[in-house]
């Protein structure tokens, strides 16, 4: 009877060291490996980062595509272009410029 005791038991300590080892490998293959909790959150990060790159860009060519409907119908736009960009005035308009006087630093009191 003791043997079949001591059999049951050392049946069961290989069992438990299986398992041990099981879980063991398993927890290296989710938290090390590349199949693993690491590479999914690079990747969602790498996700995130596009999403809002691609946001970022999606309202500049909203802009952009505003600008060139705007070129194409009116004359608003283009005059407004040619004022900025190439300094131009209109016909019965005069050109004033005005300048910032320089700024001093205060005088210092003795």
């Amino acid at each position: 009877m003791r043997e079949a005791a001591r059999a049951a038991l050392t049946s069961m300590k290989l069992l438990t060291a299986a398992l041990l080892a099981a879980l063991v490998l398993l927890q290296y293959r989710i938290w090390v490996s590349s199949e693993g909790v690491r590479p999914v959150y690079r990747l969602e990060r790498a996700v995130a980062a596009q999403e809002k790159l691609n946001a970022r860009l999606m309202r500049r060519n909203a802009r952009l595509a505003a600008d060139v409907a705007d070129l194409k119908t009116g004359t608003g736009a283009i005059e407004e272009r040619a004022r900025s960009e190439l300094g131009m005035i209109g016909p019965n308009e005069t050109f004033y410029m005005v300048v910032e006087p320089p700024r001093f630093p205060p005088a210092a009191t003795h």
